[in-house]
């Protein structure tokens, strides 16, 4: 249910076509919550059957916009406020790092690299889109979240470099 959720939540943020909602996904949620192209067209097509969005505009091509209505914003509501979250989750990263001591040590510096290398890549991104929002100048709501994740990265960084020097 959570990519529902995720599409609600994105089109309560503004309006949005289906490839904005995508390019989205890619940048600021692809290591929370990753939807492809393929995922996100027809759970759209499913949130408009629900009466969750509707299309408000019409672009070439065929291209649709779709906006969040009262009982998307209302559905969106009801999951944050009153589920409980399934806070059990799966990381192939994580589990990589804690098998990692069994690798020799040329293997385990090889692996620790490589994922340090990927968290320095991601945090400058995120870098990125904080600079995009304070030079902008507006309130964004989701600033926090992205100021959370360059804080995490930077933790992350810190003991991936921190084990590096131990091996």
């Amino acid at each position: 249910m959570s990519l529902r959720h995720a599409i609600l939540g994105l089109l309560a943020r503004q309006p949005s076509t289906g490839y904005d909602l995508t390019r989205t996904f890619d940048v600021s949620l692809a290591t929370t919550w990753p939807a492809s192209h393929s995922q996100i067209y027809p759970e759209l097509g499913k949130l408009e059957g629900a009466g969750l969005v509707e299309v408000v505009e019409r672009g070439p091509r065929g291209s649709k916009t779709y906006g969040l209505t009262d009982a998307g914003r209302d559905e969106l509501r009801r999951w944050l406020v009153e589920d409980e979250p399934d806070r059990s989750q799966r990381n192939e990263s994580g589990l990589r790092l804690f098998l990692t001591p069994l690798l020799p040590s040329q293997d385990r510096r090889s692996v620790l690299a490589r994922d340090l290398a990927h968290v320095e890549q991601q945090s400058a991104i995120l870098v990125a889109i904080r600079d995009q929002i304070e030079e902008a100048g507006r309130d964004d709501p989701f600033a926090a979240q992205v100021d959370l994740g360059i804080r995490v990265n930077e933790v992350i960084s810190a003991w991936l470099a921190e084990q590096l020097d131990r091996t």
